[in-house]
């Protein structure tokens, strides 16, 4: 059984499966890195070891869960143990029907405890944060980034593992105003880990000591993106899917011992939070393909810079999705899937959209139970669904939830997404199925909204019988869009629209309203219209589409409605639903590479070149 103490152990598994290249030239982690990290991965192609970045001594490894495949080639010895300790906790009685899969949980519950060790070999080295890699991902990023940290802080009311939270919040390593090798800035949202222990610590008045960790097993790093119940410290998933205890060692800091970290990592930065001390953060290119702008986010004091000998420096690349973080999310779905009927009862699936940029778009499968006949079924538990979705964990930052009966059709996914719109375009009541929630909160990333963390959310609930035949060719109609602009199909039932560039809301929308007003046949055909910048892109496929329309919109500012009604404060329309789905003055600009790097990373990809073949 393979077990991954360390990453470089995780390296080396790697390279003896023949999973990793080894690029000993010189490469420069300010935007060479990534670029050469985004193309490797769009070529589905094998993980990265830069033996030589420049103008640092530490080797770097990327795209080590660039697919699907090596993530579950890395946990293949202990993925299975922790699906059944999850079918476990579904369903003990059923789970004991298969007592044979059951040997191995003993030693899987064992290995969930961490370990106390007197030394760790994380504090082996001292260093400096400017010795660190500079990884720059894209050409306006504020500065270089750690993009797989591990952030460790415990409860200032019971420091210890146990309400320990181990997360992936960003962090920025130089730039705008930070002391060079004295403060680092943190960005996550309060509601999160962190987050908590941060509110209590100011609540006392004292700084909260916070260790950033780079590097380490693969199991840590998975399990600090892993949605867990607050009461589920990450130290204890980490174990069970390393196979092995997670060591935890304390470091001496000016004469003072500092709470324990795991100590089997590459990295380790100790410093400590103040109250109230902020200072500007990014940009920084993030995962909805757009720059998240400067804002104001705590900034960590450092104290000390660890590093472990012959130490490695992981990195990953974010960006308009798919990217390297596709896999953890199709990982995460693996082992988490099965718990949702628990958590949320009546719902059967949820899936967050990569293609949308995760947080923007959910799809769920839900019970309608209600009305057991289905001529009169419609959306009544679906909404119950709803809410729980949109109370649960990062569920709580989608902006559009999709939701569909299982009893319409029982072998609906959420998985096939393009199948999934059709079977809910084909059922939804524009007057009905509509369910707003405005100035309420969203997602920090999302620029679309009317402030930073301010926005709406719509719920869309489709259930009953078919009532209308989709509209594939919009020939017919071309004649009504003379005085708009072109049009092009592309799932069953929607239409995308050129809209002019926008300056406000009355103009293209406006003559949409009045040539489709009464449009009843049109409405049947497309019963979605969405207006695009630039049409030929957004009908390129299915994954552009997605990535325009639920990016560049905020449901209470961008939906709009042909024959729109407000009735007892619930608003729809008769006619079609409208989406603008314009870039707006507001939003954040999206992510472009520097001309000159692609043109130097084509060179280095050229025959007989270092990357020769990668890509």
């Amino acid at each position: 059984m393979m077990i991954h103490r360390t990453l470089h152990d995780c390296v080396r598994d790697l390279e003896k499966a023949g999973m990793v290249r080894r690029i000993d030239h010189e490469i420069d982690p300010h935007l060479e890195m990534a670029e050469i990290q985004r193309r490797t991965y769009q070529a589905q192609g094998p993980a990265l070891l830069f033996t030589r970045p420049k103008g640092c001594r530490f080797p770097m490894v990327g795209n080590i869960f660039g697919t699907p495949e090596r993530t579950r080639y890395l946990f293949r010895h202990t993925l299975r143990t922790v699906q059944t300790l999850i079918r476990v906790k579904m369903d003990p009685p059923a789970a004991l029907k298969r007592f044979w899969q059951l040997w191995r949980l003993p030693g899987a519950a064992l290995s969930m405890l961490p370990k106390r060790v007197r030394r760790g070999s994380v504090f082996a080295n001292e260093t400096t944060i400017s010795q660190l890699p500079k990884l720059v991902s894209w050409p306006d990023d504020g500065g270089p980034f750690v993009t797989l940290p591990l952030v460790f802080s415990h409860h200032p009311d019971q420091p210890g593992w146990r309400r320990s939270n181990l997360g992936m919040y960003r962090v920025q390593l130089a730039g705008n105003d930070y002391l060079q090798d004295q403060e680092v800035g943190l960005h996550y949202q309060l509601h999160r880990g962190i987050g908590i222990h941060h509110q209590r610590a100011m609540e006392r008045g004292e700084p909260l000591p916070v260790n950033i960790l780079v590097g380490g097993p693969p199991s840590l790093i998975l399990s600090a993106v892993m949605p867990l119940p607050d009461d589920l410290p990450e130290l204890l998933f980490a174990g069970a899917l390393g196979g092995r205890r997670v060591r935890l060692a304390a470091p001496q800091i000016d004469g003072r011992t500092w709470p324990v970290v795991p100590s089997d990592v590459d990295f380790c930065i100790c410093g400590e939070i103040y109250p109230g001390e902020t200072k500007p953060e990014g940009p920084f290119g993030d995962h909805l393909g757009y720059y998240a702008k400067v804002h104001d986010f705590p900034v960590l004091r450092v104290r000390k810079v660890f590093h472990r000998t012959n130490a490695i420096w992981p990195f990953t690349v974010v960006g308009r999705p798919p990217q390297e973080d596709t896999s953890f999310g199709e990982i995460i779905h693996e082992i988490t899937g099965p718990l949702i009927p628990t958590v949320l009862p009546g719902v059967h699936e949820v899936h967050a959209v990569d293609a949308a940029g995760v947080h923007p778009l959910l799809l769920a499968i839900g019970s309608e139970r209600y009305v057991p006949y289905s001529g009169k079924r419609k959306p009544r538990e679906l909404l119950t669904c709803a809410n729980a979705i949109l109370g649960q964990g990062q569920l709580s930052l989608a902006k559009y939830l999709l939701i569909a009966a299982h009893q319409d059709d029982p072998k609906l996914t959420t998985h096939h997404i393009d199948e999934f719109l059709v079977h809910l375009l084909q059922r939804v009541d524009w007057q009905r199925d509509l369910h707003f929630q405005t100035r309420t909160t969203m997602d920090t990333l999302d620029y679309s909204g009317s402030g930073l963390n301010e926005g709406s959310k719509v719920v869309i609930a489709g259930a009953g019988p078919v009532r209308r035949q989709l509209g594939t060719d919009p020939t017919p109609f071309r004649e009504l869009f003379a005085s708009v602009g072109p049009v092009a199909s592309t799932i069953p039932g929607v239409l995308l629209v050129q809209g002019s560039r926008f300056f406000d809301r009355s103009d293209t929308l406006t003559r949409l309203q009045q040539v489709l007003h009464h449009q009843s046949d049109f409405a049947e055909k497309f019963p979605l219209l969405v207006v695009v910048d630039d049409l030929a892109f957004a009908a390129a496929s299915l994954n552009n589409f997605l990535w325009v329309t639920f990016t560049r919109s905020d449901p209470a500012q961008d939906i709009y409605g042909i024959d729109e009604f407000i009735e007892q404060k619930h608003w729809g329309c008769r006619g079609s639903l409208v989406i603008d789905a314009r870039i707006k003055p507001h939003h954040a600009p999206p992510l472009v590479e520097d001309p000159a790097v692609t043109k130097r990373v084509d060179e280095l990809a050229a025959r007989g070149g270092p990357l020769a073949g990668l890509f």
